[in-house]
């Protein structure tokens, strides 16, 4: 327990801040202790209802379950891996302008989550750390899974590729909008159907 304790607090301030409140969020509400409903951002209950917590809440809470525990950790390690490259690289000694950079781009994302009915802010807000770092150092090959290489400027477009495969369809399952929908002639009037139909026939 040592070494974790050692390992936590040899985090820099603001990303050992983050990156505790991103933990203990999400365990708040798996654990029951207060209802995950109170977390989302609902433009509703933000804006008509007063419940101002939400944008925060919205921003370290993540729906840990079988389906998207993978996803949840993974994003985790990103905040670890470039919030703290960011916060000891190019802010090094500017702890001041590091956290005026992510709340700025914190106030940016919770302006588009109202406006798209994005309900929960912890990856946008992960993404937009992790492309600042790109561009900072666009030209640095990085390693991504499988031992491919590429300039670190490609990283974010990859990494949100990532994120939206192993993120199966948890956005619906949360009631976020359906941005991609299957086209109609594959779906359950398509062609598949055609083909059970023929099979049958065939029988």
């Amino acid at each position: 327990m040592s070494d974790i304790g050692d390992w936590f607090r040899s985090i820099p301030a603001i990303t050992r801040y983050w990156f505790a409140a991103t933990v203990a969020v999400p365990l708040v509400g798996k654990l029951g202790l207060i209802s995950p409903a109170y977390f989302f951002l609902w433009p509703e209950a933000f804006l008509y209802r007063f419940q101002i917590w939400r944008p925060i809440t919205a921003t370290f809470y993540f729906p840990v379950g079988p389906g998207t525990g993978f996803l949840y950790l993974v994003n985790l390690y990103f905040l670890y891996q470039y919030s703290t490259r960011l916060e000891t690289g190019a802010f090094d000694g500017r702890p001041a302008d590091y956290l005026f950079m992510l709340l700025f781009n914190w106030i940016c994302i919770v302006i588009t989550g109202l406006a798209m009915d994005m309900q929960l802010l912890m990856i946008p807000l992960i993404m937009s750390v992790l492309y600042v770092w790109a561009q900072l150092n666009r030209d640095m090959i990085v390693s991504f899974w499988f031992g491919t290489r590429f300039k670190a400027c490609y990283l974010p477009w990859v990494i949100l590729g990532f994120n939206y495969i192993i993120g199966g369809s948890y956005p619906m399952d949360l009631g976020g909008r359906n941005f991609l929908s299957t086209p109609q002639f594959l779906g359950t009037q398509g062609i598949f159907d055609r083909r059970g139909e023929d099979a049958d026939t065939r029988r």
